[in-house]
């Protein structure tokens, strides 16, 4: 994998994650990172005073540096900031973290030395992580903790996981035949300032959400013929009138998903006047949520290609212009993380609704809860209450994250993002999610089955053929847990 600076899409990402690669720098890359860091270098010669350069940080940013303490500088903020506490990030997190800065340093404006980036390459490159704790970051003046634990680990301080086991800092260095770093001026402020964990969690969260999305799909489709329901709602017209694109696109996708149905032929003329909303008002529903996913690609592509440190190192033809700003500000991943977090919890409770509908008899002519010999077996009852409790745990995490703010450094921090919490939390709902859908496949086949000898689209019958390669038939009541955790797993396998 080539790093073209600023040219990363979110497809070469996902493909990475899925199958991790080489990654080296393009010959602009390499000369991007030369040139800031002969900037830096002509700043020093010059003796100007330039924030993040020769001054202190933050609070601190009025406190000239004595150039002999420069070096000591770095060390000092990188492990003054290493803060960071609670669980540690993920695998797939820490490698996009990586990759994103990385990519981030290779666009030129950081003063960063190339000998640092390739070692975050060496490090990528064979899988030894950074250690970094998930909490401690208010998404703004960057991700400033959870990225200096990744910058300690080049130091020597800290620790790396690699391939599943936890190695001092000095050890996994050693391994890669690596001497600890010793961090020239600007150096730290361009590991610590950015947006990279804020936005490496929103990014593998978006991946997880547009993939239960698609599957959502699918069993909202199935629990439509477990219940008799009607396909008519999704008559391309109704659709067409609304003027919505992506409400029109989850028509179409359901009318292919639903395409040959034996079940809908039976019943195409029965007395059943409408069907309720969760099962005719999906492509509404969906439709809203598609547009929503699509905006927070279209910004989170952008934000992967962004440079978020500060301050930044402009070159032109009369030498070097250094400007501090406030692209560590990750308003817009905070933003988008909340917006993600409102389409989980509707994917959700559109879900929880008709999982909850294929229980009542008022609905279908289907067996209470899904089962023969009601009273003796309870069948699908208590999934329900599983999914109740998801449905109303993500409605809660779904709070905006934005909406807060605390001020930080002696109050010169004074407005904050709060995106990294706001992306971090996806991830949770996310596996809440997986859970309920999860219900839902197991009830939705469950419901079609029980209309044999009828049959229900190609499609869907390939759907229910692939989750009853794990799980069976359920005749009667057993230990359900297994169930759930096998349709889980079999539905995020393909991510």
């Amino acid at each position: 994998m080539i790093i073209n600076p600023g040219k990363l899409t979110l497809s070469d990402l996902k493909t990475y994650l899925a199958a991790p690669t080489v990654v080296r720098l393009s010959d602009k890359a390499t000369d991007n990172i030369t040139q800031s860091a002969k900037a830096v270098e002509n700043i020093l010669a010059s003796a100007e005073i330039v924030y993040g350069i020769n001054t202190g940080f933050g609070g601190l940013a009025n406190v000239v540096i004595d150039p002999n303490q420069l070096e000591q500088l770095q060390t000092n903020l990188v492990l003054s900031h290493a803060t960071g506490v609670g669980p540690l990030l993920d695998d797939r997190v820490v490698r996009t973290i990586l990759l994103l800065k990385i990519n981030a340093l290779s666009l030129g404006y950081s003063g960063i030395q190339l000998s640092t980036v390739e070692a975050l390459i060496t490090c990528l490159n064979h899988d030894m992580l950074p250690c970094i704790p998930s909490q401690g970051s208010v998404g703004a003046s960057g991700d400033l903790a959870p990225l200096a634990h990744m910058a300690a680990a080049l130091l020597g301080f800290g620790q790396f996981r690699h391939r599943g086991e936890i190695v001092s800092a000095e050890q996994g260095l050693k391994t890669l035949g690596i001497k600890p770093l010793t961090l020239r001026a600007k150096e730290g402020l361009a590991l610590l300032n950015g947006t990279q964990v804020s936005t490496a969690l929103a990014v593998t969260a978006l991946f997880e959400t547009k993939h239960l999305f698609n599957h959502a799909l699918i069993t909202g489709c199935m629990s439509l013929e477990a219940a008799g329901g009607s396909d008519k709602p999704f008559d391309e017209r109704i659709h067409r009138v609304r003027n919505q694109p992506e409400q029109q696109e989850i028509a179409k996708r359901m009318r292919e998903l639903l395409g040959g149905s034996q079940i809908r032929q039976s019943h195409v003329n029965c007395a059943k006047v409408q069907d309720p909303y969760s099962l005719r008002c999906q492509p509404q529903v969906m439709g809203a949520c598609l547009e929503r996913l699509n905006s927070a690609e279209q910004v989170l592509a952008r934000e992967v290609n962004a440079c978020t440190d500060n301050p930044l190192i402009f070159i032109n033809d009369d030498g070097e212009d250094v400007i501090s700003g406030g692209n560590f500000h990750a308003e817009p991943t905070a933003l988008i993380a909340d917006s993600l977090a409102l389409v989980i919890t509707e994917i959700g409770n559109i879900s929880e609704r008709r999982i909850a509908m294929l229980m009542d008899t008022h609905f279908t002519d289907l067996p209470m809860f899904l089962v023969k010999g009601g009273g003796v077996n309870s069948g699908f009852m208590i999934a329900h209450y599983t999914t109740s409790a998801l449905a109303s745990e993500n409605k809660s995490l779904a709070t905006p994250c934005s909406a807060d703010t605390i001020p930080t450094s002696a109050n010169q921090e004074d407005h904050v993002s709060m995106a990294t919490h706001a992306a971090m939390r996806l991830h949770r709902m996310n596996a809440n999610l997986t859970h309920i859908l999860a219900v839902e496949w197991l009830a939705g086949a469950q419901g079609v089955e029980l209309r044999q000898p009828l049959t229900t689209s190609p499609l869907l019958a390939k759907s229910i053929a692939r989750l009853r390669e794990k799980v069976a038939f359920y005749d009667k009541d057993r230990y359900f847990a297994d169930d759930i955790n096998a349709a889980s797993d079999l539905l995020m396998s393909t991510l």
